[in-house]
């Protein structure tokens, strides 16, 4: 169930890391996504796969409908300012227009899958949480493994190559610039884990009382109630590194990878506005 909801999300993220081909091979095929991932953490059976399939049209129908317009505008919008040299400003706007817009689509997921979800028997509510659990391991695995110095070599070489997926190579001062963020930001995931567990056992709770109807959609939309104050430090003190890297690289920049970038974010409002259009 936790990640049917994330499944709304699947387009934008698509967009930082894919070409514009795989956006628009990915929004069309978003229907046959979305029952295949929630396959892999419920089956459903006779009146309710049908429901589902109903529910899964009609969240990509309107997401169609009113997000992918707004999609549209913050693409060009951010190209813009991107064109003009970023400041900090422009990545708060960032950050909280995609925060915005991620809030939007997971409550009108939970919202369309509520009545689905207040109809489960214990037996299918297991089957979720055993699902859970192995997310939760996989998050282990893939970031909280290993020492202190290896997750940083991790975690730089991720921003390195998501840097490069929009502007192309990067020069040896702009990798050494990444791989200064990283040594310096805090580490965060050991919080992260926490956090994401209080949810997941939040959100699971209203499963089990059978209120999804009355109190998921708001619960998933505010995720961030309830945080650890802990968390919330970190996480504004790892943002401010991660920004101050982003403002010295984008300093750095050659008028080829800016370029590359820019086209980047010009056929993705295309993409966006032509999708939108069907």
């Amino acid at each position: 169930m936790v990640a049917a909801c994330r499944i709304a999300l699947a387009v934008l993220l698509a967009a930082l890391v894919c070409g514009c081909s795989t956006v628009r091979f990915a929004y069309e095929n978003a229907d046959a996504y979305a029952r295949w991932k929630v396959g892999t953490y419920l089956d459903l059976e006779g009146d309710d796969a049908e429901l589902l399939d109903e529910r899964i049209e009609e969240f990509h129908a309107w997401h169609r409908r009113n997000e992918l317009p707004k999609y549209v505008t913050l693409a060009r919008e951010a190209a813009q300012r991107f064109a003009d040299g970023l400041s900090h400003p422009d990545l708060v706007w960032g950050y909280d227009s995609l925060r915005t817009q991620a809030k939007e689509s997971l409550r009108k997921a939970a919202e369309l899958l509520a009545p689905i979800l207040d109809r489960l028997s214990p037996a299918q509510v297991a089957q979720i949480e055993r699902r859970i659990a192995e997310d939760n391991r996989q998050f282990y695995r893939e970031r909280l493994r290993g020492s202190e110095s290896e997750r940083r070599e991790r975690r730089a070489n991720y921003a390195v190559n998501r840097l490069e997926d929009w502007v192309g190579k990067l020069t040896p001062v702009q990798v050494q610039r990444v791989r200064e963020y990283s040594r310096r930001a805090p580490l965060v995931d050991e919080l992260r884990d926490g956090d994401r567990k209080r949810l997941q056992k939040e959100v699971m709770a209203i499963v089990r009382a059978r209120q999804a109807k009355a109190r998921l959609a708001e619960r998933v939309a505010q995720w961030e109630l309830g945080r650890d104050p802990a968390y919330l430090a970190a996480l504004e003190a790892w943002r401010e590194h991660y920004f101050s890297m982003l403002l010295d690289v984008d300093r750095m920049l050659t008028p080829e990878q800016r370029a590359r970038a820019l086209g980047h974010m010009r056929r993705y409002a295309e993409d966006f506005e032509t999708l939108s259009a069907r």
